[in-house]
């Protein structure tokens, strides 16, 4: 019998509780007029940003060509989306060989002979990293925002996707 007290303790202790009125949820069916604001407030103003975000891409997009041509140097990680198994190098690693092969396009270097000493992507060195007319569909978005921001001749920044770190050059 002695045993069991401490068991029956808490249930005596909220039966009191609930025989003087008290509940344990009270609070949260009735605030203080001083709460406010969270999701009443930052809800609107977030849809209300998103909205002129989604806006600014469209316009941003429909003054862009519908088809461009582009070449590309595509360095990968053994977290890339679609590796060879000869892809060993980390994410890091991966970011420092694409940083390293931006630089040398930034000096002079030639885009295609690039291609051919750096691209992880089968067959790339055959095609020199070309990837023919596509439309905005047909990339990732991060590649896509990226190509069709070029102009003709003109690199990319380094450009991050689930496949890995791109440097792009537009040729039409």
């Amino acid at each position: 019998m002695i045993s069991a007290l401490p068991r029956i303790a808490p249930a005596l202790a909220l039966s009191a509780l609930f025989a003087l009125g008290v509940t344990a949820c009270g609070t949260l069916a009735t605030s203080p007029d001083w709460i406010g604001g969270g999701l009443e407030v930052a809800a609107p103003l977030r849809e209300a940003e998103e909205e002129a975000t989604a806006e600014r891409d469209r316009q941003i997009i429909a003054r862009q060509p519908t088809e461009i041509g582009a070449r590309h140097i595509l360095v990968m990680h053994t977290l890339s989306k679609s590796k060879p198994p000869s892809v060993t190098r980390t994410r890091d690693e991966a970011k420092k060989r694409v940083d390293e092969v931006l630089a040398k396009i930034r000096a002079g270097a030639n885009f295609e002979t690039l291609v051919n000493e750096y691209s992880d992507e089968p067959g790339s060195a055959e095609r020199h990293g070309d990837l023919g007319v596509f439309d905005r569909a047909q990339m990732v978005k991060p590649f896509a925002d990226a190509a069709f921001s070029l102009k003709v001749g003109e690199v990319s920044n380094v450009v991050e996707t689930p496949f890995g770190f791109h440097v792009i050059k537009r040729t039409e």
